[in-house]
């Protein structure tokens, strides 16, 4: 050591690591949208987008009323609009390049010098002119085509004006066609090119945008048993480390009554742990959503509302509602020995009981098989994979540095702390952190892997409250007593 004459200082790690915070609902939700719409169709085609605003994901989309051909502008209008929660992260699958029909050369009709064609027009695609076999015509230069609010393309002559005399121009292009994306589109993968598409994303949403999902959709699509196996089995492995659930829905044209749910949802497989199982459809006014879709604004007003520790059940909460319905639009109507019969099937749907619309389940799709608390409540299991993604966020930092009992007891009591305050303010039941010798055997060790025990438990939610009354006949001693002052 160098020679030094006097006062100095230096600083060691704090003991004591602050938590990682993380977005405990973040939704990210794949689907189809009308990129016919925005200024450059192809630049939002499979790729996942994190919006914060309705205005700036009408920017990278388009919105469209038609839900049924754009399943992602009912989820945009859902969260945004009727359930105010952000961030979410979009992934659309519709490929202009791909999902395109040919529309031949007709007539569209002009109105003081204006056409509009009611259609899904890929723009580039367009090609006007003077009539039938006539001029092409120049866009900017003889006519102006602009979409409307009712995403029609609306097409004005420039060139002539009002009284240029044309009837009509004649109009081709290709249209954006979403009947032909189908479930596998939705699936994704990799390609020989290494591109990734669909559902392959889950596990790269943490390194593009360091937040870790919280709940993974995709309405419209998850009526779908194999999209919705393949969703809940990537919510098991994001990044190989963290977990999180999935909405999925029941198809409501298979299943027209609650007593048919039961046998669709076990014949189907709709049984994870990290499964939560919708039936049927919501409607409010004249949209029809998917009950997915208003659970996921549900699940997320809910968390802002509890620090974005999600401890609490989805379950009884206000939902954006008048009504149930099939996709058809008929209406459900659910009682409430119904209503809990889907409940005991691990089935989550809505109630019009006491205080307006409300969702009503608290279960996973794995119950009744499953009765461990862990994997049936979804509450409980949101709070374990909530539990996952902070512990190993937060600690992460120490992975490789030199294993000494300062480094284990570091963790311990950084994790001691983080838990201790969850209990004090109510968000965990109780709440412990070891290092047993038992579960860190020499070999282990001699390895660098060291194991930590987590006791945590959640509350459950309170399903059931009996009210025992009797009549007590010995207050009828108050009359005596009463008479004698």
């Amino acid at each position: 050591m160098a020679f030094f004459h006097g006062i100095r200082a230096s600083e060691v790690p704090t003991s004591i690591i602050p938590p990682v915070n993380t977005t405990a609902g973040l939704p990210v939700v794949w689907g189809t949208a009308p990129v016919h719409l925005t200024e450059n169709p192809e630049a939002n085609v499979n790729k996942p987008v994190i919006c914060y605003e309705y205005a700036e994901a009408v920017k990278a989309f388009g919105y469209s009323k038609d839900w049924e051909k754009f399943t992602l502008s009912e989820v945009m209008f859902s969260e945004f609009q009727l359930y105010g929660v952000k961030p979410i992260i979009f992934i659309n699958v519709l490929d202009p390049k791909k999902h395109k029909t040919a529309v031949a050369e007709y007539k569209a009709p002009l109105t003081k010098g204006v056409a509009i064609i009611s259609d899904t027009v890929i723009k580039s695609t367009l090609v006007v002119k003077d009539g039938i076999g006539g001029t092409k015509l120049v866009e900017n230069e003889d006519y102006i085509a602009e979409w409307n609010d009712d995403g029609e393309l609306v097409i004005t002559d420039i060139a002539g004006g009002e009284d240029s005399g044309l009837e009509a121009f004649a109009v081709s292009y290709d249209k954006v066609d979403a009947s032909k994306v189908t479930a596998d589109d939705i699936i994704g993968g990799v390609s020989l090119s290494g591109e990734t598409k669909g559902l392959e994303w889950a596990s790269s949403i943490y390194t593009l945008f360091s937040m870790v999902p919280g709940i993974l959709a995709a309405p419209g699509w998850t009526n779908n048993p194999t999209v919705a196996a393949v969703l809940k089995a990537k919510a098991l492995t994001l990044c190989g480390l963290f977990r999180c659930i999935v909405l999925t829905d029941v198809d409501t044209e298979a299943c027209k009554t609650y007593s048919e749910v039961n046998l669709w949802k076990n014949k189907n497989n709709y049984t994870g742990i990290n499964q939560v199982v919708c039936w049927p459809m919501v409607r409010n006014g004249d949209a029809v959503y998917h009950m997915s879709t208003h659970l996921l604004g549900i699940i997320g007003r809910m968390d802002a509302a509890n620090e974005d520790v999600p401890y609490q059940s989805p379950s009884n909460l206000e939902m954006q509602s008048t009504g149930l319905c099939l996709k058809d639009g008929a209406e459900v109507a659910l009682t409430l020995e119904q209503a809990n019969m889907l409940n005991s099937q691990g089935i989550v749907t809505g109630l019009n009981f006491s205080g307006g619309w409300k969702s009503w389940g608290n279960y996973t799709g794995a119950y009744p098989s499953n009765t461990d608390p862990k994997d049936t409540f979804i509450s409980v299991r949101r709070m374990f994979d909530w539990q996952y993604q902070t512990f190993i966020l937060t600690y992460w930092q120490k992975v490789d540095r030199p294993l000494m009992p300062r480094l284990i007891k570091t963790i311990v009591d950084s994790e001691i702390v983080r838990l201790n305050g969850l209990v004090s303010r109510g968000f965990l039941m109780g709440a412990d952190l070891k290092f047993l010798e038992s579960e860190n055997p020499l070999t282990d060790l001699m390895q660098g892997i060291i194991r930590v025990h987590s006791y945590i438990t959640p509350p459950v939610p309170m399903q059931e409250c009996d009210c025992i009354f009797e009549y007590d006949v010995n207050n009828f001693r108050t009359l005596f007593e009463a008479v004698a002052a």
